[in-house]
């Protein structure tokens, strides 16, 4: 039930990404996976690599995965950024 939550949080998180320009690694549809894996592996990672059940599911679940959806947003945005610039023409300098 945790990775639902978690999934959930991921997807909630990944809406705010419309306040920022596109410069994500494979659009909005690669921010929006960005979003949900990172949730979802910090999630595994504070919970011990298991998936805690439906009993064991509480507020906190959501809130421990906010970290990882920013940090899979981050990654992106700044890779995505990254190959912008490497694909942009550079300009010459007059000698």
């Amino acid at each position: 039930m945790s990775l639902l939550v978690w999934v959930m949080m991921g997807i909630a998180i990944w809406h705010f990404t419309v306040w920022v320009p596109d410069r994500f690694w494979g659009g909005i549809v690669g921010a929006l996976l960005a979003a949900i894996a990172g949730s979802v592996v910090f999630g595994l990672i504070v919970s011990g690599g298991q998936i805690p059940g439906e009993h064991d599911t509480h507020l906190a679940a959501a809130i421990e995965s906010i970290p990882g959806a920013l940090i899979g947003l981050a990654l992106s945005y700044w890779y995505g950024t990254r190959l912008e610039n490497a694909a942009r023409p550079r300009e010459r300098r007059p000698a």
